[in-house]
């Protein structure tokens, strides 16, 4: 369902218990062949039990945002123009805002509602001194050197060198530490201090944590050796670094209900989260969803990424009743009609599907199509045929092929490219048991021609962007690890990487 400027609409936000409102203040035409819409939507300040009456519409408010880092600024952004379904239009008024807005996002509405009123529950003395010290292009002294005033993030070169953690008091704005092996203080500061909502662990050598007393909003944490975790009331997301030990006990308020778990692999089945609301798998080689769907009933988000993988059981997600939303990346075994249709998953509002079974693709396609008049957000692309899979399995460009920026011809280069650098790398193991080469003259020349060859390639095209230049240098670093592996087989443990990949930074032209 397409809206109207001025449109107002209601969703209920379970986490709130309470109905949220926003706004349509204008629709923007694209430039697609389709001719598709953006709607401008605006987050009201209100929220209430039960729908609004005409007296309350009248008197809604833009919601004001002044948490962390936001300064009275309006939660304004742009979406796609077709509602969810669970969405409910209450009225239309002028557009209470008439500024142009430049930001996307999706249909969240409720976030900064929460978020707000997370920050108004912090002491009002540590909110002034943050906000004071945000504009404060000061620098204060520590026993590790000085910092600047505002600073929001330590990592643990800087905590290495602190005679105390409590020391980062003196950083009124700090949110996230990330932190590598175990600290005396560290989870007595965190929980001392409200301001911070985000820590990264890892290789901390605990068998328990506990950061139940915390404000925290984000733990990414090394899940070796880990048996128990206690996590805090407030907690969002919760991302496990490394493979989960099949003992882990978490204990989480509502039992994960409000919480996100991203893992890589496997899942946390049977360890406490028997209500979790958001489960995100990466890394997927073979995945049973009658598994998922046994351990979660209650999930209403459920992302996966694979390896490529392959899914069994996949119509078991018809049991997840209260499933709102789907994504799979470089997923297949499953046939076109195991997938559920959209009467068996009447609570699903998006369905987005990337690189999946070519058959598959069409009939999910064909079955959700009539529900995008409906508002249901679907998205269904890359379709691969089994030959595709069989190509690509062991290719770490093959999310290159189909990309809007990239051509054929680049995508092919590419992967060319990777195998060349593996036949080097291969052959330098045996060139160097038979005497007749050198280990750093020669990856200094793989680095040197790796680098070239995609300045070359961004040269013709220019199509190079952040994301291509991180996935160029992740396929850099697992080809300098298959390197440190083949050469410990002739008794050398370990490459100069820091001056190799110096030679990438500097041979680099994207």
């Amino acid at each position: 369902m397409k809206p109207n400027v001025g449109d107002i609409y209601c969703v209920y936000v379970e986490r709130l218990s309470q109905y949220t409102a926003c706004q349509v203040t204008m629709l923007v035409d694209t430039k697609s062949s389709k001719g598709s819409q953006l709607a401008a939507i605006l987050e009201l300040d209100w929220t209430g039990e039960k729908l609004p009456g005409e007296a309350e519409l009248r008197e809604m408010k833009p919601l004001i945002c002044d948490y962390y880092f936001w300064n009275d600024r309006l939660d304004h952004w742009l979406v796609d123009a077709n509602m969810p379904p669970h969405y409910i239009l209450v009225g239309n008024l002028p557009p209470l805002v008439t500024e142009e807005t430049n930001s996307y996002s999706g249909w969240h509405i409720g976030g900064s509602t929460i978020r707000q009123r997370r920050w108004s529950q912090i002491h009002e003395e540590r909110r002034q001194r943050f906000k004071e010290a945000a504009k404060d292009n000061g620098f204060v002294e520590m026993s590790a050197g000085s910092i600047r005033l505002s600073t929001s993030k330590v990592d643990n070169s800087f905590l290495q060198s602190l005679d105390d953690v409590f020391e980062l008091e003196k950083l009124p704005c700090l949110t996230q530490i990330h932190a590598i092996g175990p600290y005396k203080s560290l989870f007595p500061f965190v929980k001392s201090n409200p301001i911070i909502n985000q820590l990264q662990l890892t290789n901390h050598g605990y068998t328990s944590v506990d950061i139940r007393e915390s404000n925290l909003e984000k733990l990414i944490i090394d899940a070796e050796g880990l048996e128990e975790l206690f996590l805090n009331e407030g907690l969002e997301e919760l991302a496990f670094v490394g493979v989960l030990p099949p003992n882990l006990t978490i204990h989480a308020p509502h039992e994960g209900r409000w919480l996100t778990a991203n893992c890589s692999a496997s899942a946390p089945i049977d360890c406490g989260l028997n209500r979790l609301g958001s489960l995100h798998l990466r890394s997927v080689t073979e995945l049973d969803l009658n598994m998922i769907v046994q351990s979660f009933p209650e999930l209403r988000e459920l992302r996966m990424w694979g390896k490529p993988g392959t899914l069994s059981n996949i119509q078991s997600l018809e049991q997840l009743k209260e499933l709102q939303g789907l994504s799979t990346y470089d997923l297949f075994g499953f046939e076109e009609d195991q997938f559920p249709g959209p009467e068996k998953m009447s609570n699903l509002s998006w369905l987005w599907m990337t690189s999946l079974p070519a058959e598959a693709a069409r009939y999910i396609k064909s079955a959700y199509k009539k529900e995008v008049v409906k508002g249901f957000d679907l998205s269904i692309s890359k379709p691969r045929k089994a030959e595709w899979l069989t190509e690509n399995v062991s290719n770490p460009f093959r999310d290159w092929d189909g990309r809007d920026n990239i051509t054929v011809a680049n995508a092919k280069k590419a992967v060319q490219l990777y195998k060349k650098m593996l036949t080097m790398i291969h052959s330098l193991e045996e060139k160097y048991k038979a005497g007749s080469a050198e280990v750093t003259p020669t990856l200094e020349i793989l680095v040197t021609e790796y680098t070239e060859a995609f300045n070359k390639m961004d040269r013709k095209a220019g199509f190079i962007m952040t994301e291509e230049r991180e996935e160029i240098y992740t396929v850099l670093e697992e080809l300098l690890d298959y390197a440190e592996l083949k050469l410990s087989n002739v008794g050398i443990d370990r490459v100069n990487r820091v001056k190799l990949i110096e030679i990438f930074d500097a041979l680099r032209d994207f």
